[in-house]
């Protein structure tokens, strides 16, 4: 059904709660940086999978929410998800095309994953705890911070440092 595929990026709110020797520290709650998120990617997957397993029934995920005629026959499926790119994890939505999205069926899209980070699926995820050995983590999609921005594959991409750069090259004489 799907020819392309368009893949959208944003940050992750992880917040942490350690386990103590009878339940989760609820008082401390540790916000962590993507970087150090990453170490429960694996966990965030699952419990991705299985909230995607129990709310779909058919092959189009989150698709089948949008609205508007012509986005919706464009946009076949639409699945959640986590990945790691240039040693962060980022949400991730991945969108399968029938056909190309022309910028402002693009711009809509992203708009539409907004709402579903803020008010809909990103929300759920929120809402439950990702058990792990160590601690109690939970995800979220959304950020009020005014820095949240969704980026394409291709704007990430341009965004991160060229492979093998490490940083401001100083001139010789």
């Amino acid at each position: 059904m799907t020819n392309q595929t368009m893949r959208i990026f944003f940050p992750l709110k992880v917040t942490s709660y350690l386990l103590n020797d009878y339940d989760w520290d609820d008082e401390n709650p540790v916000e962590l940086s993507s970087e150090e998120a990453m170490e429960y990617e694996d966990a965030i997957l699952t419990a991705i999978t299985n909230e995607n397993r129990r709310r779909f029934e058919n092959d189009r995920g989150l698709a089948e929410y949008i609205e508007n005629e012509v986005l919706n026959k464009k946009v076949y499926s639409l699945y959640p998800s986590v990945e790691i790119s240039d040693g962060e994890l980022w949400g991730v939505m991945t969108a399968g095309l029938t056909e190309a999205l022309s910028g402002e069926e693009t711009a809509e899209l992203l708009e539409f994953v907004v709402g579903l980070n803020r008010d809909g699926y990103g929300e759920v995820l929120k809402q439950y705890p990702i058990k792990t050995p160590d601690r109690i983590i939970y995800v979220s999609f959304w950020d009020s911070d005014k820095t949240y921005s969704l980026k394409t594959e291709q704007e990430l991409k341009k965004s991160l440092p060229a492979p093998g750069h490490d940083g401001p090259v100083m001139g010789g004489i």
